[in-house]
């Protein structure tokens, strides 16, 4: 048997997950402005029927377990290597994330902000993309490995050429999105793809 290594890559970043999914969970329309870049995940319980498996396993006493999305929130600078710990650990980019995934869901017709919840980590930036890589690992979410899209921007002026995210075909309502071409796929193939999704998900409880 291979001696535990606490240094190793996958332990590391099962101490950010687990960590992470230690914390309480609190409605995504309640997370007060906070400092710090650091990883999240965010949870369903509402009533959209292609995600009833998510109301299920979300909506107990001692849940929510299953969640829809994770990410990350690097600190200024950070995607160029320039971080100044100083400067990152006072910005507010992980709450500044949060606040934009808010209003995607607000945004969205058929999605109501009232039905999700998030926990979120402050962690030191060397952490992050490990604490996310092996909670996506761990989780697959379903906005993270199936239904592309949640977490784009505006791609901005003159480059709406390229196709409707499969997110936004679902969940109609961003602005920019509307002016996207269309998705590959329409929204019955979308929602036969999360079918056979879910009939081969493993819960990690």
């Amino acid at each position: 048997m291979k001696p535990y290594n606490p240094l190793e890559k996958e332990n590391l970043g099962k101490s950010v997950a687990d960590s992470l999914i230690s914390r309480p969970a609190v409605p995504i329309n309640a997370v007060e402005p906070f400092n710090g870049a650091g990883v999240y995940v965010i949870y369903y319980h509402g009533d959209y029927p292609a995600y009833s498996k998510l109301k299920e396993w979300n909506l107990t006493e001692d849940g929510p377990h299953v969640p829809i999305y994770i990410g990350k929130a690097v600190p200024t600078g950070g995607r160029k290597g320039n971080v100044d710990p100083e400067v990152s650990a006072k910005g507010t980019s992980l709450y500044r994330r949060l606040e934009e995934h808010r209003g995607s869901i607000e945004q969205a017709e058929n999605l109501d902000t009232a039905d999700f919840l998030c926990r979120h980590l402050v962690v030191d930036d060397i952490w992050i993309p490990l604490g996310e890589s092996l909670l996506i690992k761990r989780h697959r979410p379903i906005w993270n490995s199936l239904i592309d899209g949640f977490g784009n921007h505006d791609p901005g002026r003159g480059r709406y050429k390229g196709a409707r995210p499969s997110w936004d075909t679902l969940h109609p309502g961003r602005a920019w999105a509307g002016k996207c071409a269309p998705s590959k796929l329409n929204i019955e193939q979308i929602q036969e793809l999360i079918g056979n999704y879910w009939e081969n998900y493993h819960r990690e409880f």
